[in-house]
């Protein structure tokens, strides 16, 4: 991914974001304030997978990737929207989280220090990635839709089983964009755990040009939080009915995507009442 100039200075952003006010914006984020986030340790560099300058490239965007969330995610106006039957809290567990790569970014910061398992690719971008979120109280379990994803999806079931919710950024590694995998759904069939569609969407964004548009929030921003109707699959179902319940899960976060664009702007207003700090909301 190509150097990214940011036209801000990070020092007085940092500086403005200390004289806000408390009730509208969120304080700083620790790294990963829940201790049971953070029980595996950070993996070790792969030094026969990585020469020796692609190792200094990925500790630089870590770096930098880390401290764009952290300074830019307390300056965000937030507020959470939920459908009927949906979830109730940014903690709630166990639960499979689905969402689109575009806003990985704020979900992010909106979902950390919850200990949440997230499906990791093998990629040099799923690295860095992994990387960035297990500094947010985040666990990556490797593998993905194209690659090792029978062992990923066994580790997610594991971590179901121990009570953990997992999440999905449903139409990466690669694309298509927007396009629903069965892998979520597959995993709510064998665990019987619940899936949970969501969105976030950013009024004022800088979209990257990649396949999936990534959103890095401008500073202030608007924020509205959609959560869907949780989905949940039987353990009997059939092939047919995997396929049914997949639609419904694209259909899902076309509905709660298309909402929460349609009503950033409104974030603030008494409908999308501003929330005062994230973290179990």
């Amino acid at each position: 991914m190509p150097a990214l100039a940011l036209p801000f200075d990070f020092s007085a952003l940092s500086a403005c974001s200390a004289r806000i006010r408390p009730h509208l914006y969120n304080r700083l984020v620790a790294e990963a304030h829940a201790p049971e986030a953070i029980t595996t340790p950070q993996p070790a560099w792969d030094t026969q997978k990585y020469t020796l300058r692609q190792r200094i490239v990925l500790r630089v965007i870590i770096f930098f990737g880390y401290w764009l969330i952290r300074l830019i995610g307390p300056t965000l106006r937030v507020s959470i929207s939920r459908e009927d039957d949906s979830q109730q809290t940014l903690g709630q567990r166990p639960l499979i989280g689905a969402f689109w790569h575009s806003c990985l970014i704020p979900a992010t910061y909106l979902f950390r220090a919850n200990g949440i398992r997230v499906m990791s690719s093998n990629s040099y971008d799923g690295e860095y990635m992994g990387r960035i979120i297990h500094k947010f109280g985040f666990v990556a379990v490797k593998g993905s839709s194209s690659r090792n994803a029978v062992r990923a999806l066994l580790g997610l079931r594991r971590a179901l089983e121990d009570g953990w919710t997992v999440a999905f950024t449903i139409d990466g590694p690669r694309g298509p964009r927007h396009e629903v995998k069965p892998g979520p759904v597959a995993l709510a069939r064998s665990s019987g755990v619940a899936m949970s569609p969501f969105y976030a969407a950013v009024e004022k964004a800088w979209v990257l040009k990649t396949w999936d548009r990534l959103m890095i929030p401008m500073p202030f921003s608007r924020v509205l939080l959609r959560c869907g109707t949780l989905i949940r699959v039987p353990a009997d179902a059939s092939d047919a009915d995997l396929e049914r319940y997949t639609a419904e899960l694209q259909s899902s976060l076309d509905r709660v995507c298309e909402f929460a664009e349609v009503n950033v702007s409104r974030v603030g207003t008494n409908e999308f009442p501003y929330i005062s700090a994230f973290t179990n909301q």
